[in-house]
């Protein structure tokens, strides 16, 4: 049995997969000296994982969505952080804090919380429902007596301490400063060389993030423009049955969830990388995608949506353009745009390098020392 006083559970609602945040930040701890364990769920569609440094735990659950899978989470959760060994309990999100809550108090554990996101504006909680109800009741009994709190922009940092009066620190889902220097080539990912590459990437590609209008967005860009679609979400039969019916086929490619060490492969090797979310709740409003990091930490200038905390990178590094509206001509025209001016382009191409130099996680983990030295025995 290992002698190390700091053991951290650290856990998710996700199957461990594609979290490169989580996985950062598990990376991180183990540096501080923390003996690290990683605790998410078990989908019947789960890739294998990568080897990892810290332990993880895939929990199998009968239900996959909905109210019941968050309960059965929750309980299955609580009895598993109960009986385990550990000094630290770290909570991401509103979905696994309050088994993690009940068991530091019983336990008389350290308990750190990671707000990946505004939870209760998400747009899947419709306004008055039930489920808005019950996680804003967990959020309001628990939130007040918390210590120990980060999250991923400043927006909603403060809306959090202006609710809560907790003060939060941020700690933005930034990757690690590129040092690799060899590629795959567009040949070996199957993209084409004559074309414009625009990449739509991420775990989270749902509705009112852009996609839909995207794709239809294609159809005012000529043949040497290609829609490149990587990751996840739950828009995909949508943006399938839209290209299909445009026969947009030769201009839109999807591929499904790849590991990291993959994806950024795409992103290097694409021209534009796009950030579309929709202001249509607080939680896209104040979004902060770890998307707009990886494209500028590959060298790829950006076409974003008009959001607050997004505007606010774009401008300050000047590493990409900002479209007007979500009305596909629009988009389209701005993307013709922005090929149409070469020197700007380049401009926000070389600026993209120089601030990654800057946005890394190497930076943003100096507030996660901060926070976690304190908890170390």
């Amino acid at each position: 049995m290992s002698k190390n006083k700091n053991h951290i559970i650290v856990s998710v609602s996700n199957d461990l997969f594609s979290d490169q945040r989580v996985d950062k930040v598990c990376n991180t701890l183990i540096c501080l000296g923390f003996e690290v364990t990683l605790v998410g769920r078990k989908l019947p569609n789960s890739l294998p994982l990568s080897p990892r440094k810290y332990k993880t735990k895939r929990i199998k659950l009968l239900f996959k969505k909905g109210p019941f899978f968050y309960a059965e989470l929750n309980f299955r959760l609580f009895w598993y952080l109960l009986f385990k060994k550990h000094s630290v309990l770290l909570a991401n999100d509103l979905d696994t804090l309050l088994a993690n809550y009940k068991v530091s108090k019983f336990r008389r554990t350290e308990l750190v919380y990671d707000s990946h996101e505004y939870f209760t504006e998400v747009p899947e909680l419709k306004e008055g429902s039930f489920a808005k109800n019950m996680w804003l009741r967990i959020e309001l009994y628990i939130f007040p007596r918390l210590k120990n709190v980060y999250t991923v922009c400043h927006s909603i940092a403060k809306v959090y301490e202006d609710k809560y009066k907790v003060s939060l620190k941020v700690v933005r889902n930034i990757p690690k400063q590129n040092l690799q220097t060899k590629f795959k080539t567009r040949e070996e990912l199957g993209l084409p060389k004559d074309k414009k590459v625009l990449l739509l990437q991420g775990a989270g590609i749902n509705i009112d993030r852009g996609a839909e209008e995207m794709v239809e967005a294609m159809k005012y860009l000529p043949q040497d423009y290609l829609f490149l679609i990587v990751g996840g979400g739950n828009v995909f039969e949508i943006l399938k049955e839209n290209i299909a019916k445009d026969n947009l086929e030769d201009k839109v490619k999807i591929v499904g969830k790849v590991a990291y060490e993959e994806l950024i492969n795409y992103t290097f090797n694409s021209d534009l990388g796009l950030s579309l979310d929709k202001n249509t709740n607080l939680n896209y409003q104040y979004s902060l995608p770890n998307k707009l990091f990886d494209y500028i930490n590959y060298q790829t200038p950006v076409l974003t949506s008009n959001l607050v905390e997004i505007r606010k990178i774009v401008e300050t590094y000047k590493v990409g353009w900002i479209t007007k509206s979500h009305n596909p001509k629009d988009i389209a025209e701005t993307i013709l745009g922005v090929f149409n001016n070469e020197e700007e382009y380049e401009d926000k191409k070389n600026n993209t390098k120089k601030a990654s130099e800057e946005l890394n996680w190497e930076n943003e983990e100096l507030v996660l020392k901060e926070i976690y030295s304190k908890l170390l025995k």
